[in-house]
C-alpha cells in the first residue's frame, strides 16, 4: 500500500500505462504489425493556408449567417439601429406575453431602455443585487436579452462571454432568448474568432465562452428530436446595421 498520497498516484499512473501498453500490444499483435513507441509525424498544423485567407462579404456573411441560423430553427431580423431593437424585442414581448425579462447588464443593452418600453413586464438586470438568486430569476424568466460578443457566418454560431456582469443563465434558462449582434462582430470562419482569444492570453480569458447555435436542440433520447430541453426553445439573431 502507497504511504503518502502521491505514491498512490504514481502507482495509480503506473498501472493505467501498463494496462493501455497491453491494450495497444494487443491491437498491433493481431494485425500482424509492431507496437508504435512513437507519435505519427504532423505535417500540418492548425488550418490549411487557403483557408486561412477565405473570406466573405459583409453581405455574403450576413446572407450565411441567417441562411445557417434559420436551417437549425433559429429566427434572424435584420434591423438598422438599436431602436429598431427596442421596438422588436417590445413587440415580440407583447406578443408573446412576456411578463419577466433579465438582460446583460452591458452599456448597449441599458441604453434600450426597455423598462421604459415594456412598463407591464418586470425587467432584471444581472448581477445589480446581491439580495436575488440571478440563477432562479434567469430560470423563471421568459426572455433572456444578451449581447453577441462574436459571431460566425459559416457555422450559423454566436459568442457570447460570461463575466459578473454577463452571466450565461441569461442565455441558458430563460424561455426565449434574444441575441442582440453589431454587424461589425459578424465574421466568416469560425477561426477568425478563435483567434481573439489566442491574441488576449490566458489570463485575459473570460470566465466563459458559449458558442450558440440557434435554439436547443437534443436526440438523446431514442434519437427523438427535442427542441428546448438543454435552454432555450426559441432564439432570435437580431442583426443591427
Amino acid at each position: 500500500m502507497a504511504e503518502t498520497h502521491a505514491d498512490w498516484l504514481r502507482e495509480m499512473e503506473a498501472k493505467s500505462r501498463a494496462k493501455q501498453s497491453a491494450f495497444v500490444g494487443g491491437i498491433s499483435q493481431r494485425l500482424g504489425r509492431p507496437r508504435p513507441t512513437d507519435a505519427p509525424a504532423q505535417p500540418f498544423r492548425g488550418a490549411p493556408e487557403f483557408w486561412r485567407g477565405f473570406e466573405w462579404t459583409p453581405e455574403e456573411r450576413i446572407e450565411r449567417f441567417a441562411g445557417n441560423w434559420r436551417s437549425v430553427g433559429g429566427h434572424v431580423a435584420r434591423l438598422p439601429d438599436m431602436d429598431a431593437v427596442r421596438e422588436f424585442i417590445a413587440g415580440k414581448a407583447a406578443e408573446m406575453g412576456a411578463r419577466y425579462i433579465v438582460r446583460q447588464n452591458e452599456p448597449e443593452l441599458a441604453a434600450l431602455g426597455l423598462e421604459e418600453a415594456l412598463p407591464e413586464a418586470q425587467v432584471s438586470v444581472w448581477n445589480t443585487d446581491p439580495d436575488i438568486c440571478w440563477k432562479a430569476r434567469s430560470a423563471e424568466a421568459d426572455f433572456g436579452v444578451v449581447m453577441a460578443d462574436y459571431a460566425a457566418a459559416y457555422t450559423g454560431s454566436v459568442a457570447v462571454l460570461s463575466s459578473k456582469d454577463k452571466g450565461r443563465s441569461v442565455s441558458l434558462l430563460p424561455t426565449v432568448l434574444m441575441i442582440v449582434l453589431p454587424v461589425e462582430r459578424l465574421r466568416t470562419r469560425l477561426g477568425e474568432v478563435l483567434t481573439e482569444f489566442d491574441r488576449a492570453g490566458r489570463k485575459r480569458l473570460p470566465a466563459g465562452i458559449h458558442f450558440i447555435s440557434g435554439p436547443s436542440r437534443s436526440s438523446d433520447i431514442e434519437n427523438d428530436l427535442t427542441i428546448g430541453v438543454h435552454g432555450p426553445g426559441v432564439v432570435y439573431a437580431l442583426i443591427v446595421g
